[in-house]
């Protein structure tokens, strides 16, 4: 089986469930309080680890309570803590979040040390990188850190899989050197003008991210599975119907488990129905990263 590094964010979410949403200058009284962690990075490079990968993750905490705790949490899921940086400037990322009794929510997420992930600390780990089989992105960190990532792994020549998550534009000199795009409907959108609709928009718009020069593009569809384009293969992958409990995390449990699959030698094909299984398991379960599932559970 071959490594993976995963290079992203990690954020604490302080979540308070209340009646309603209050209004601006309004106080009111909520009812239970979580702690949770998150972070699409965490939330990825913990799926690929819980599903039997071989798994580095770099990531840049605060030197702050919330920064020690993420640490443990690392340290418990057994991935290595000698790549979660600390940032002497800012404090850890984390997310206010509040959740109303109709399961609206209003978020605030204050990036912190995520944002200050540089190119700087990505040299000096250059030997994480030239280590990799596979390297996994996503886009909750900065632009200086995301470029550098896309750049070094064409250097060496090593697969990259982009989940494009936060959704935001792309410079095709960068798209061109992916192995491998995630996107959803949205983002698919974002990326290439075209509206997802039906098959022959999704055809199409497929066909544009190829020509950027991606070997493969994978367009997540929620509960209908997934779409996979490249060479000469058009194929789309049903989803098993589950009942969902809480879809939060489930494209990101969608790319861990992925690059998994891929890095013990499977086909693309055999990789997306491993990793649609695993993000179904995923929305039966409450919570982000908490909802990441083991291998014994699919």
């Amino acid at each position: 089986m071959s490594s993976i590094l995963v290079v992203g964010s990690i954020n604490t979410d302080l979540v308070i469930r209340t009646s309603r949403i209050p209004k601006p200058g309004e106080t009111i009284l909520g009812g239970e309080f979580s702690m949770q962690f998150g972070g699409k990075g965490a939330n990825q490079a913990v799926a690929a680890k819980r599903l039997g990968g071989d798994v580095q993750f770099i990531c840049k905490t605060g030197n702050d309570i919330f920064g020690q705790n993420m640490r443990s949490m690392l340290q418990i899921e057994q991935l290595d803590t000698s790549t979660a940086l600390t940032s002497a400037t800012t404090s850890s990322g984390t997310a206010i979040i509040v959740v109303d009794e109709m399961a609206e929510n209003s978020i605030v997420v204050a990036q912190g040390a995520n944002a200050d992930l540089s190119a700087a600390d990505l040299e000096l780990l250059e030997a994480k990188f030239k280590a990799a089989s596979y390297i996994l992105l996503q886009m909750e960190i900065s632009d200086e850190a995301i470029f550098y990532c896309i750049e070094k792994a064409a250097s060496l020549n090593k697969p990259l899989v982009l989940n494009p998550a936060p959704a935001r534009t792309i410079p095709v000199k960068y798209l061109q050197h992916l192995y491998c795009i995630t996107p959803n409907e949205t983002e698919t959108a974002l990326l290439t003008g075209i509206q997802i609709e039906d098959e022959a928009s999704m055809l199409k718009a497929a066909e544009v991210l190829l020509g950027y020069g991606i070997k493969w593009v994978i367009i997540t569809l929620g509960k209908r599975g997934a779409f996979v384009a490249g060479e000469s293969l058009r194929e789309f992958i049903d989803a098993p119907e589950v009942k969902a409990i809480d879809t939060t995390a489930a494209g990101d449990v969608f790319n861990g488990a992925l690059v998994v699959s891929l890095s013990k030698g499977h086909s693309i094909s055999d990789a997306v129905a491993f990793a649609v299984k695993a993000a179904s398991v995923s929305v039966t379960k409450a919570g982000a990263l908490d909802s990441a599932p083991f291998l014994a559970d699919l």
